[in-house]
């Protein structure tokens, strides 16, 4: 939908400039000016130079501060949070659309970029000799090498988090970042499409769900996976999960050179989506089973602690 807002936008005269922020900031990636805050942002992928950031970010979790997106290229300008308001007063008060005024704008509210020295840009050389590695087995034998060098300490909780991860998860995860490097953006939007569904469906491993189990159903943090060694992962294996549907593949309206009325054609089957809802309907309500629990906790807690107070006080 979004993408059909903007290229209307686009075809319109009257339109001068489109703002867009929070949560759609992702889909600002293409515009021509991007501003950044000091929040953490999480990010598939990057492009400093031929730098292997994305694999780094996509494996390890980590993010990057608004500073360092600036640095790395992802966004032009650095503006404090506190601006933000007046910023928006100022651009939607000009009235011109035109590039560099709307730069010189946004000019007057950004600041220098200076990035932390432990940021994960000052560390590029160590990234790319381990992230360039051909599978996610040699990149984590390969960080491991690093983490026992003198100095990179900061490697240590790094690949804890990355071992903790699951193995299916962290194989999809490069695979789909290394071929979206030669992708289209309409290539890369069918590609997460089918990562999601067959996800989703369980085609080669519940992990989804298991994480979620973990995470947020029982919160117990020690998920079980399955299979549970990146060695066996097999690649025949995440090539399901990359196969193109037959029937119902993505219809991206305005990328795409299929006709709109084959979009018709483009839904999933029936049965496959209702088996997913009804799979995650299922955890919803183990997750509200387990809030009226909690909520029942805190209020016995509550009335032990009265008594507890009551009888303190009768004491002294």
């Amino acid at each position: 939908m979004l993408g059909q807002k903007l290229e209307k936008y686009e075809k319109d005269d009257n339109v001068e400039l489109v703002i867009i922020k929070g949560a759609g900031r992702t889909f600002s990636a293409g515009g021509n000016v991007k501003a950044a805050v000091e929040q953490k942002f999480s990010l598939r992928e990057s492009r400093i130079e031929k730098s292997r950031l994305g694999e780094y970010l996509g494996l390890t979790g980590e993010r990057l501060r608004g500073k360092d997106v600036v640095a790395a290229g992802l966004a032009t300008h650095f503006v404090p949070s506190q601006k933000l308001f007046q910023l928006e007063k100022c651009l939607l008060s000009i009235n011109n659309g035109e590039e560099d005024v709307i730069r010189s704008v946004i000019d007057e509210f950004s600041t220098n970029v200076q990035i932390d020295e432990r940021s994960i840009l000052n560390k590029l050389p160590i990234n790319n000799e381990c992230f360039s590695r051909k599978s996610v087995e040699e990149i984590v034998d390969s960080f491991e090498v690093e983490a026992g060098k003198k100095g990179n300490d900061w490697i240590v909780p790094v690949l804890k988090r990355m071992k903790k991860a699951s193995p299916t998860g962290l194989k999809i995860t490069l695979k789909s970042i290394r071929e979206g490097r030669k992708q289209t953006l309409s290539e890369c939007l069918r590609r997460e499409f089918r990562i999601t569904i067959n996800t989703l469906q369980t085609i080669i491993s519940d992990d989804f769900y298991e994480g979620i189990r973990a995470i947020i159903i029982d919160k117990d943090k020690s998920p079980k996976w399955n299979p549970s060694t990146l060695d066996e992962v097999h690649d025949e294996q995440l090539d399901l999960i990359f196969k193109p549907f037959e029937e119902h593949d993505l219809f991206i309206f305005g990328l795409t050179t299929m006709e709109p009325e084959a979009s018709n054609a483009q839904t999933m089957d029936n049965n496959a989506i209702n088996l997913i809802l009804a799979r995650l309907e299922t955890m919803y309500r183990d997750v509200a089973r387990l809030n009226v629990g909690l909520e029942k906790l805190d209020t016995d807690v509550a009335s032990i602690s009265g008594r507890l107070e009551r009888v303190e006080s009768q004491r002294s």
